[in-house]
């Protein structure tokens, strides 16, 4: 098998593909022995069909056969031999077929190619995290008034599942801690993607974007019936939804691939979990300030 990859633009490539002799031949023969036991030809018994004949009624149908089962089986190796990483299915174009030969096109959209460098030892500030007593009492006064409880003491903590106020208090002091930690981290993480996206400048695939913004409007739409829309004021303010959210799918896809860039320098496979397993590495690799 021979191919030629044309590069069309930063995402879009074009493979020449051309398969010849056996594999072809090959082909045409499974093809026809198909046809030979389906056929019904008058005077024959299927399977018994003399190829001449065969080749006379099916040859128009055997054709099509040949290129319906060999181009997907070619165009997969095609893109392997050449390391293609493939986003789409392809858009297929200028098939020939001959009885020895078959050749033909395939557009296919790919990953961009990303420059990401400097994204080790960025600074992050992380700011030292104090639960006060004013936050607690925010908080449990929040529990009272959703209970319609006018006492806050030991037995509004046992109602709670607690022994006692003060261990309340410690349960909510701790819960406080962990949200306040989340949310720093998330400013920490969304900061080094900022840091690391800004200036790279590259042509998302819209295949990718695409798809994040329909999955981006469905989410948005299930929200709309959560709230009680119906399905005629959905549809109505499907079009304002896409236009709205079509900047955060772009921003979403592009981070993917910055990632996906990271992950592939340093060896980290690409899954459900690498956009984790990166931030993590990033995390680690961060010049840490502590205030």
């Amino acid at each position: 098998m021979k191919t030629e990859v044309k590069k069309l633009d930063s995402n879009k490539r074009e493979i020449s593909i051309e398969a010849s002799g056996d594999v072809v031949k090959n082909k045409f023969e499974d093809v026809f022995e198909q046809i030979s036991k389906e056929a019904k030809i008058p005077g024959f018994r299927p399977g018994h069909a003399p190829r001449d004949i065969l080749e006379k009624k099916y040859s128009s149908h055997a054709h099509e056969l040949v290129i319906k089962e060999l181009i997907p089986q070619l165009y997969e190796q095609a893109i392997d031999k050449e390391g293609l990483e493939v986003l789409e299915l392809p858009n297929i174009s200028d098939v020939k077929l001959d009885r020895t030969t078959i050749t033909f096109k395939a557009q296919v959209e790919v990953n961009p190619e990303i420059p990401v460098k400097n994204y080790k030892g960025i600074k992050v500030t992380y700011k030292k995290i104090e639960v006060g007593p004013e936050a607690i009492k925010r908080n449990i006064d929040s529990l009272k008034e959703a209970r319609k409880i006018d006492v806050i003491d030991d037995n509004f903590a046992r109602c709670l599942g607690y022994p006692n106020l003060a261990a309340l208090e410690k349960a909510m002091e701790k819960q406080i801690y962990i949200q306040e930690e989340n949310l720093q981290r998330q400013k920490i993480e969304k900061e080094i993607i900022e840091s690391i996206t800004d200036g790279l400048d590259f042509k998302l695939p819209q295949s990718m974007v695409n798809r994040q913004l329909q999955d981006l409007v469905r989410q948005a739409k299930l929200d709309l019936v959560l709230k009680g829309f119906t399905r005629e004021k959905i549809e109505e303010q499907e079009k304002t939804l896409t236009g709205q959210l079509e900047p955060e799918a772009r921003s979403q896809v592009k981070v993917y691939l910055v990632l996906t860039a990271i992950a592939k320098r340093e060896n980290i496979p690409i899954d459900d979990h690498m956009p984790r397993k990166v931030m993590e590495l990033l995390l680690k690799e961060a010049d840490w300030t502590k205030e």
